[in-house]
């Protein structure tokens, strides 16, 4: 059996469905098992439960041999970021000790390394690697750039974004390597069963390396959009994320500007695809699936 937790979002759904399709036994972690129809038509079983609840985390992987864990959040206070990621990994980790999990399969994220001092989010998934990595259980870390989708992640907000508004603003002059989330959700399937690659971290990516300028180029010629486009500065984007982060919706806004500022997200593919044999469809490609 595989646990997989953070399987109701975005990214999980799609890891849930591509082990269901490859026949695999899967349970999921959820906070509103009775939300999660969807899942369980797919025959996954759904549990309830919480990163922070370790007692509950406990439960959840009892049987189980493989746990893929995918929780994070972006934004938050530092408390959160502690309780959520940071200690409900260290909680997973030791009730997957326990229970006998002999493999680990982790999302962390492009960056970690280099902005672990910077902002929370890095420091929470830099701490959830070390977690990992010492709990003595055989695991794979994978870190990916931005990942797109249709019906979710940064693609389909900056899609509305070129679709409606007459000018679009340009987030970052640094470069992303965007990978599609079925790729991403195949590497998860490839890494629960393979004998390859144990005990090791990847970059993950799309084949295409891009700023954020050419990303809106692609998106207009895709939607055949005309429309004005400029460079946001990153001093104006901290301005407004500070300013806006005293409301509870947007509390530490203005550590992901932080983490859009940080530099070029991207990294060397070759050692993943290698490992899983994996080969991601490139940004083109990922445009036209998310606006058709």
């Amino acid at each position: 059996m595989i646990l997989v937790v953070g399987g109701t979002g975005f990214v999980g759904t799609k890891v849930a469905h591509a082990l269901r399709a490859a026949e695999l036994p899967v349970r999921v972690l959820a906070r509103r098992p009775e939300k999660q129809d969807q899942l369980r038509s797919w025959g996954c079983e759904v549990v309830e439960g919480d990163m922070t609840d370790a007692e509950s985390l406990g439960r959840a992987v009892e049987g189980c041999t493989t746990v893929v864990h995918l929780v994070a959040i972006l934004l938050g206070r530092p408390d959160e970021f502690e309780r959520i990621m940071i200690q409900g990994t260290r909680d997973l980790v030791e009730a997957s000790k326990a229970a006998g999990v002999t493999r680990l399969v982790l999302q962390s994220a492009l960056g970690t390394e280099e902005g672990r001092e910077v902002t929370p989010y890095y420091h929470a998934k830099w701490e959830e690697e070390q977690a990992v990595k010492y709990s003595g259980i055989e695991h794979v870390i994978f870190r990916p750039s931005f990942i797109f989708g249709r019906d979710g992640g940064i693609l389909a907000q900056q899609i509305k974004v070129v679709r409606f508004s007459p000018v679009t603003p340009i987030l970052s002059h640094h470069r992303m390597q965007p990978i599609w989330v079925d790729d991403v959700a195949s590497l998860f399937t490839a890494a629960v069963s393979s004998a390859e690659a144990p005990n090791r971290t990847f970059d993950v990516g799309g084949p295409d390396r891009l700023t954020w300028a050419e990303l809106h180029e692609q998106i207009r010629k895709t939607l055949g959009k005309r429309r004005l486009a400029f460079q946001m500065p990153p001093g104006l984007l901290k301005a407004g994320a500070t300013i806006g982060q005293v409301l509870p919706p947007f509390h530490g806004a203005r550590s992901a500007v932080e983490m859009l500022d940080l530099g070029d997200n991207v990294g060397d593919i070759g050692p993943v695809t290698e490992a899983y044999g994996v080969r991601p469809i490139g940004v083109k490609e990922q445009i036209r699936r998310a606006v058709s």
